[in-house]
This record gives C-alpha cells, structure tokens and sequence, in this order.
C-alpha cells in the first residue's frame, strides 16, 4: 500500500511539476540566440556569448585596447585553446598595432596577424560553434563581425601499438583519440588527393566530428552516398564512441554477427580504403569503422598481407578450423556424450566414463558450468588491472579446474574441450567476430543436448541461413564464399602472392577493378633479362 501511495504522488505532483525533455529543449533554444547576427556593440557581443556561457568558468575574456582607442574581446575557452600562441600571434600584433592600420576583422588576417586559420563569423552560433572546436574569437567595437582563430591546442595520447591487434610484422602505430591525427596517419599513407575526408558534425550536445574517409574513383559512389545517407538521419543528444554510430547505421541491429569492421590500425584502414571501402572515424576514439565487410573480413589479419603468401594462407586455414571448432565443439561432445556414445571408440569410451563416474551432473549441466565460469574468467582478466588481470585469469583457471576435477564437479574431458575451445576463440583475429561466435555456442549446445547430432545440425543451417540473408551496405555476409569466380577466391579462402591479385574484390561494383599491372611474377622479369 505504501509503494502505491508514493508511485501515487510522483504521478500526481512530481510528473505535473516537471517539464517533459521536449520541452525543456524547446525553451533552452529559445533563450539561446543562436541565429542571431552580431551587432556592432561589443558590450551587447559579449554579455549575449556571457549569458550563453553562463556558469562556465573555463571560458575566457581578455579585455584589450587597441591603437589607444578600439576596444577589443579576445574569447576562448581555457583547456582546449593554445594561450600561448593567442599572446604571441594575436594579442601581442594587435597591441603594438598604429592608429593609422585598418582593424577591420578581414584586414587584420591580412597584415596584422600571423596566424594559419582565420575565419571569419558573423553570427552567435558560429561563434558558439568554434568556440568549442578550441578556436578563439576576437570581436570588435563598431564591427558586426569577428574572427575565429584556429588556436585548438588538444590534450592527445602518444602513438602506441593498439592492444587488440597485435602483429609480429608490420606498422607498429595505431590511431588515438584525436580525429585530426588519425586523418593525418591516412594521408601519410595515401597521399593522393583522391583521398577525400569529409566532415560532418552529430550529437546535438557533443557536437562530435565524424569524419567520412574514401577515395574518389576507387570507392563506388553509390555507396559513398548510403554511408553518407545513413550518418546524415542520425538524431541523437550525444556520440562519444563509433559503437554509437555502428548500432545506428547497420542493416540489421538485431544479428549477433558485427556489419562493420572496428580496427584501430592505419595500415588495415587504408588497405581497405585502396579496395573500395568507406572509413568513418569518429573524434574521441582510436576505433574506426569500415564497411561495407564479410564473413571472411572478420578473419584476416593485418599480417597475412606481410609475410609469404603460402604462410599466410595456411594459417587462414587454420583459422577457418578453429573458427568453426570455438563453435560447434562442446555441442558436438555433448551431442556424442548423450546420444550418439556408439560413434565413440571402446577404449575411450571406458576411459571417459571412469573420468565422469564420479560425476552427478549430465554432460549437458556440466558443458553450461564450464563454459560460463571460462566466460566469468575472461571477463574478469580483461576488466582486472593490467599487473594482475593475466595472473587471475591464468591462476583461476587453472586453479579451478583441477578443483572441479578433483571435486567430482566436471569430468577431465570436459575440462579439455573447454580449453580447446577458448583457445581456439583466441585465434579469431576480430575480437567482436569471436564474441558472436562465443554467443551462438550456448544455443547449440542447448539443441545438441534435446536433439543430439540432428539439434546441431538444424543450430548450424539456421546460422548459415541468417548469414546467407545478411547484409552489409548491401554487400552480401556470403558474398566472396557465393560466387564460384577464382578472383574472389583470391583473399578469401586463399592468399594469393601479390603478383597475382591485379583487380580489387568486387564489392559494391567494379569501379576502377584493376589494382596493379599484370605479368609482375618475379621469375618473368629475370628470364627477360
């Protein structure tokens, strides 16, 4: 009775009382002018920014003279706008300003100050707006206009390796938190200007800078124009990671399988950028997103293109093994366990019921509580600190599961299809690709226990299906796999050496198909010679 008294009065008084967001964004816009011209009153400029800026102590106002008798506001905000630079370029130039010097805002980027970006604005929500991109404003008594400055000077992390895609051979740098450092990576990789980045600003509050990375001729404009269709319907109060822009722009949200690749790796951005795809870098994170992808994207690594082809295609097929086995090998031991034990051979079939003798649960019990504390183990190693989440994770599951053994909890063979199993989960270069591969084990492990052999199979054909109708930008999840033609075979199945991939996968069309020159096969050169 009490919590219906009190879930009375919140509807009652508090809901009545309390406007909807609706509502309050309404009225915030309102009392922002943000579509209103400067005036030619310095005073009226700066208490309208003051008043929109109210309570914000990091924005600052340094009041000037100029030439004895024009006043001046130099605006910014103290953090993300290099002070130093805006005393020595710009404050300094304009106090030793003459009287006889023209102050109008376009002459003083002309003769006066010795700054890069200059641009300028003439209204509040262009000043609003770079204010918070880190440039300083300048305005000026009896001028209706002022300057942005490019002064942004940002706080940003040094180049590392990224953690996640680790290689023996190749680049060693991976992209940061700062946007404009990231687009820098890319151009000193591609350094045609075909490359084309454009900007565009989501996040109604955050203002975030998304970035769309192509190359022109190369990437087809059709798909170029959905990426951009798709980021343009974004609506949103905020984004502060490309997970946002992944969950709002993929085909289908509801499939476990990731429709975009997430790499933090310049050298496999631009290797993608070079096949036709489209990159979409987000301000504020390392990860960047390509599309259009494929089942077979999500297992090639960086370093299959670095070292001997016939090296890296054998460890493709070992990965294409242990893909399916991280999959599909606990349902098939308890499928074999429950139903199918004439499939097993005598000895270790013996061998095996003594090791599960002293067990009270069946093997489908047993599969679920082994599989779910290895899951809580890899969980709590990657959310562990970094000097003590290895030890844990190694310790615990090796504590654990001589314990459970010993304890009669699990039998010795399960705990061995279980490590298989993770190892063979690590071996999936996509963190996210073995994520949805870890989700769908529990189900065929549920069918496989009801149905045996039959209850996997059916788990594996509903897979297979919803793969074959998946899509990506529109690009098949299947397409490489699809289509009997040897030069889709290329990189996928294979990894053909590099004097035979002349054209480019044939992803949304066949725009600029033609990669390299043919007869570049080393051998050829030295018999003309």
């Amino acid at each position: 009775m009490t919590i219906r008294r009190t879930s009375r009065y919140f509807d009652r008084h508090v809901k009545q009382q309390r406007p909807s967001h609706h509502k309050q964004d309404e009225q915030s816009r309102a009392e922002i002018p943000h579509d209103t011209e400067l005036t030619d009153r310095l005073d009226e400029n700066v208490g309208t920014i003051g008043n929109i800026y109210s309570s914000c102590s990091d924005v600052i106002y340094r009041h000037f003279v100029i030439a004895g008798s024009i006043r001046a506001v130099m605006i910014y905000i103290e953090g993300i706008t290099d002070t130093n630079g805006i005393e020595q370029f710009v404050i300094a130039p304009l106090l030793k300003a003459e009287q006889s010097e023209d102050f109008r805002p376009d002459q003083l980027l002309q003769q006066t100050l010795s700054v890069a970006e200059g641009k300028a604005v003439s209204r509040f929500s262009q000043c609003i707006d770079y204010l918070s991109r880190g440039y300083a404003i300048l305005l000026l008594e009896h001028e209706a206009s002022g300057l942005a400055l490019g002064m942004a000077k940002w706080e940003k992390r040094a180049l590392e390796e990224p953690a996640a895609e680790v290689g023996i051979r190749g680049p060693r740098e991976g992209f940061t938190e700062t946007l404009r450092v990231n687009t820098s990576m890319l151009r000193r990789i591609i350094k045609s200007p075909r490359l084309k980045l454009e900007t565009l600003q989501l996040g109604e509050y955050t203002q975030t800078s998304i970035v769309l990375a192509y190359i022109e001729g190369i990437a087809e404009a059709s798909l170029v124009e959905e990426v951009r269709s798709r980021l343009c319907r974004i609506e949103i109060d905020g984004i502060l990671e490309s997970g946002y822009i992944e969950e709002l722009i993929e085909d289908s949200p509801y499939s476990p399988f990731p429709q975009l690749l997430n790499t933090e790796r310049p050298d496999v951005t631009s290797a993608c950028l070079l096949e036709g795809r489209v990159a979409i870098l987000v301000e504020g994170t390392p990860f960047v997103l390509v599309a259009p992808v494929t089942m077979f994207t999500m297992l090639q690594a960086a370093e299959d293109y670095y070292q001997r082809f016939w090296i890296s295609t054998i460890t493709r097929w070992l990965r294409y093994f242990f893909s399916i086995a991280s999959l599909t090998l606990p349902a098939v031991y308890v499928a074999v366990l429950t139903f199918h034990q004439e499939m097993i051979p005598g000895s270790l079939l013996i061998s095996m019921a003594a090791s599960r003798e002293a067990v009270p649960f069946p093997a489908f019990i047993e599969a679920l509580m082994m599989e779910v504390s290895f899951e809580a183990l890899r969980e709590a190693g990657v959310r562990l600190p970094k000097q003590v989440g290895a030890a844990i994770s190694i310790v615990g599951a090796l504590v654990i599961g001589q314990a459970a053994v010993q304890a009669g909890l699990v039998s010795a063979p399960m705990v061995i299809v279980v490590a298989i199993t993770g190892i063979s989960s690590f071996m999936i270069p996509r963190y996210f690709a073995g994520t949805a591969l870890r989700m769908l084990r529990f189900p065929l492990i549920i069918l496989a226990s009801t149905l045996g052999l039959l209850g996997l199979i059916l788990g594996i054909i509903a897979i297979v299906v919803h793969m074959c109708t998946l899509r990506s930008f529109g690009v098949p999840y299947l397409s490489s796999s699809s289509t009997p033609i040897w030069s889709e075979f290329k990189d996928t199945i294979f990894r053909a050496p590099w004097w035979m991939m002349d054209t480019r996968p044939s992803l949304t069309g066949t725009t600029n198909y033609t990669r390299q020159s043919p007869n570049q096969r080393p051998e050829q050169d030295r018999g003309e010679q």
